[in-house]
């Protein structure tokens, strides 16, 4: 697979998150490119903008890397270290920073009544992602926050964008800065790819498990055995009536 992306500065890798086939095709990529020597740096959606392991050692513990990206499992249930921890550590023993891409929750309400970001996206994709957030949510949402969700998942975008091209920047030539996020955020036609400057060449990279035969919008795809039926619809309205 990765004869067939490379090179690029930029490789976007898209993941489902509860797959672990997807996590151990991320660990694997990053440890091929670290042993080539053209480990640039790791980007995670799993951690945030402005964190990063910058000046931590190769041999830096598990222990400092958490601190350094401020991983709490207990803060970001969503991102167990116990999943994401061996895709970092490979970036980690390989010499390369780690860079937290998404946006702090510290900007979460300035980008929800932020119209603007509504502008950087044409009309029929700021649709797509308005309903995705409609269906992701199970149609439960209040209509009035269908907007700020997906000005929110948007500034996610432009965030993991900008952490990605600097990165690509910092690298220089000859080296592939990896980015790791949900399948949606690495669509050409929805996700980062839409902000990233025009003269930054990038390869994406999805993950699927099981699902429908069509390609999805990306240059490669990686597909992996299908996952057991969950509702998840009825989880989350198990999480709102509590």
């Amino acid at each position: 697979m990765l004869e067939r992306v490379l090179p690029t500065p930029l490789l976007m890798l898209g993941e489902q998150h509860d797959a672990p086939e997807h996590q151990a095709l991320q660990r694997d990529v990053v440890q091929a490119l670290g042993a080539r020597g053209q480990l640039g740096a790791l980007v995670m959606e799993m951690a945030e903008q402005g964190r990063q392991t910058t000046g931590l050692g190769a041999n830096a513990s598990e222990a400092q890397v958490r601190e350094a990206l401020n991983w709490s499992d207990n803060a970001n249930p969503g991102w167990p270290w116990a999943t994401y921890g061996p895709v970092v550590m490979a970036a980690v023993r390989a010499g390369a920073p780690v860079l937290g891409g998404n946006l702090p929750r510290g900007q979460m309400r300035a980008a929800m009544n932020d119209p603007a970001l509504e502008g950087r996206i044409d009309k029929a994709a700021l649709q797509e992602q308005r309903e995705g957030i409609r269906s992701g949510h199970c149609d439960l949402l209040p209509e009035g926050q269908i907007g700020p969700m997906t000005r929110i998942q948007l500034a996610r975008d432009d965030a993991m964008a900008r952490t990605a091209a600097a990165a690509v920047q910092q690298a220089g030539a000859g080296k592939t800065v990896v980015l790791v996020a949900g399948n949606g955020h690495v669509r050409r036609d929805l996700g980062v790819p839409l902000y990233l400057p025009q003269a930054l060449a990038h390869r994406v990279v999805m993950a699927q498990a099981g699902g429908p035969e069509t390609a999805p919008p990306a240059d490669a795809v990686w597909r992996t055995p299908a996952l057991p039926v969950r509702d998840h619809c009825a989880e989350l309205r198990q999480q709102l009536k509590r």
